[in-house]
């Protein structure tokens, strides 16, 4: 079935209001409103615009809001808030130091990769958050700089969330609305990533030899630290290899991944008895569930016009005469778009229109994986490509401050030399993979 979509008053308002918020959103930094302002007024508008001129309504609306996205996310911050404090993740960074040995890139290999594990079953933002400061203790207690390792925490974070379907957001948003399984998403992503994280640590590597080389004080640091609470950080690995193999059975449960995630989180707060509840719940960051809540509210009024199905038919052509060009571009054109600006609303504009043209009876299931991989890598492009990155910056920003030496900061310019020729280099190589196994990414899931 073969719909032609033409133009009309509808689609023209809902795009206005759409693109209008986007820009809001981008622009962050020049009129400095906080995005998820934009995005709760983009929604408004579009629900009453839309109630107006017939298109849309707040039923409609809030059946457009991808929950599982919202839950999923929401139960995971509420685990990791209560992981926090335990103190493990402290001892974990330290046992590496230790194990190091003052070997310089032994150290940011083994820190990068405690980095990109974690950031395969807790989000990107987070890894980083718990790393970030402790790189900086244990870089400043050996006498080292610390941009190297600050720097391979920000790109393997947003390479190892690549990985699984919990990993990174825009993963979650494309494996709800592509009804992709947890093993399917990870068979798909994990050797591509594994590659990827080869690439980066090359690139940092080559990049960083001359600080790389220098001979630290050596420090025994097997005594810095004890973990303060033993029983809480215990049950909380063991309820996350539980939620691990969950995520593995969960399609054959029939279950969505935030029942997952709020199986984990019920067990961890009966489980563990000195959990403040108020405490573990105000650390959800609703600033960012409100956004993500907004911006569904927004994709869904313009869905509802099908004018994304209106734009699709425009490249549809284009994915006819050739799926592995346009697979690829669209990694590459989803990867510049989300080294500058932020790849969720990219990522959520993308599905419907794939959707469209899955509509149509188009194989879209490569496109799937090239969306996956272009805003996940894409985030390594640029010092505002991700969340976590933006983090990092910060702090060392603030570090430079501290010590008043400009050199610790990570400037735009520092992350353009260092950081884009990894992401240059985990595009290229997953291009090739891409290209290589076709077939295997471009069989259809179901």
């Amino acid at each position: 079935m073969h719909h032609t979509y033409t133009l009309d008053l509808p689609m023209i308002l809902s795009a206005i209001i759409m693109a209008t918020t986007f820009v809001g959103i981008f622009t962050e930094g020049l009129h400095g409103l906080h995005r998820t302002k934009f995005a709760l007024l983009g929604a408004l508008a579009m629900i009453v615009v839309g109630q107006i001129y017939g298109f849309y309504s707040p039923e409609k609306a809030i059946e457009a809001i991808d929950w599982n996205v919202v839950f999923l996310l929401g139960a995971m911050m509420t685990i990791v808030s209560i992981m926090i404090p335990t103190g493990g993740f402290e001892a974990l960074a330290y046992k590496i130091a230790d194990l190091s040995k003052g070997r310089l890139f032994m150290l940011l290999v083994m820190m990068g990769t405690a980095v990109a594990v974690i950031s395969l079953m807790l989000d990107n933002v987070t890894t980083v958050v718990i790393f970030g400061p402790l790189i900086i203790l244990i870089t400043r207690t050996l006498g080292v700089n610390p941009i190297p390792y600050l720097l391979a925490a920000a790109l393997l974070s947003d390479t190892g969330g690549v990985a699984t379907l919990v990993g990174d957001p825009p993963n979650l948003m494309i494996g709800s609305a592509a009804d992709i399984s947890f093993n399917s998403f990870f068979i798909h992503m994990a050797g591509l990533v594994a590659v990827a994280y080869i690439a980066t640590v090359g690139v940092l590597r080559f990049l960083f030899r001359k600080e790389l080389r220098i001979v630290p004080k050596s420090l025994d640091f097997s005594k810095v630290e004890e973990i303060k609470d033993k029983t809480t950080w215990r049950i909380a690995l063991a309820v996350l290899g539980l939620m691990v193999f969950l995520f593995i059975i969960h399609h054959a449960l029939g279950w969505d991944a935030w029942m997952v995630a709020t199986i984990g989180l019920t067990l961890l707060l009966f489980l563990s008895p000195n959990t403040d509840m108020d405490k573990a719940f105000s650390s959800i960051e609703l600033t960012l569930l409100a956004f993500f809540i907004a911006l569904f509210v927004i994709i869904g009024g313009v869905e509802q016009t099908h004018f994304l199905e209106y734009v699709g038919s425009y490249i549809e052509p284009f994915v006819q005469s050739d799926l592995l060009v346009a697979s690829i571009t669209l990694m590459w054109v989803a990867a510049i778009f989300s080294a500058m600006i932020d790849n969720i609303p990219f990522t959520a504009a993308m599905i419907p229109i794939i959707l469209g043209m899955e509509s149509q009876g188009i194989n879209v299931t490569p496109l799937w994986w090239s969306l996956a991989i272009g805003v996940g890598m894409g985030g390594n492009g640029t010092h505002l490509g991700s969340t976590a990155n933006v983090y990092i910056v910060t702090i060392s920003e603030r570090l430079a401050k501290e010590k008043n030496d400009p050199s610790l900061a990570i400037t735009p310019g520092v992350w353009f030399a260092k950081g884009t020729p990894a992401m240059i280099a985990t595009l290229i190589t997953s291009s090739l993979l891409m290209w290589l196994f076709f077939d295997f990414f471009a069989t259809p899931m179901h």
